[in-house]
């Protein structure tokens, strides 16, 4: 069986919680990337998405120069483990309708990441029931 470690990313790019909205669009605009991690240091504290700044930000008219991450960021969020197993992955992600999992060690520090792409890419099991499981309206 793969583990996470077998497959995840580890150059992740993170966030502060006191970077505002606009360095945070910024950086995902730079990197082509949709989420990026809102850490302490290397602690994880939650997920700032491009969704998060448009409806949590933008629709609620806050000052994307002024407002900071952590006004909007995603903070009940499934991680996982780099020794959990792809298959378990596999059903979180599918279960929790979520694209990509930040990966922590024990003391709740990022290690890495691990997303669709990753598991297209990295990995031999096949993804048709957790992409559709990801995919169905919540």
């Amino acid at each position: 069986m793969s583990r996470v470690s077998d497959i995840m990313s580890t150059d992740v790019r993170v966030v502060g919680p006191q970077q505002t909205l606009r360095s945070a669009a910024q950086m995902m605009r730079e990197l082509d990337v949709g989420a990026l991690p809102v850490c302490d240091g290397r602690r994880l504290l939650g997920m700032l998405t491009d969704r998060d700044i448009t409806v949590r930000g933008v629709a609620e008219g806050l000052d994307a120069a002024k407002a900071c991450v952590s006004d909007v960021m995603t903070t009940d969020l499934e991680y996982c483990t780099t020794e959990q197993e792809v298959q378990d992955l596999m059903r979180v992600m599918g279960e929790k309708q979520v694209r990509r999992l930040p990966v922590v060690d024990a003391d709740k520090n990022l290690v890495g990441i691990v997303s669709l792409g990753d598991l297209a890419t990295r990995q031999n099991a096949r993804l048709d029931q957790t992409l559709r499981e990801i995919s169905e309206p919540a």
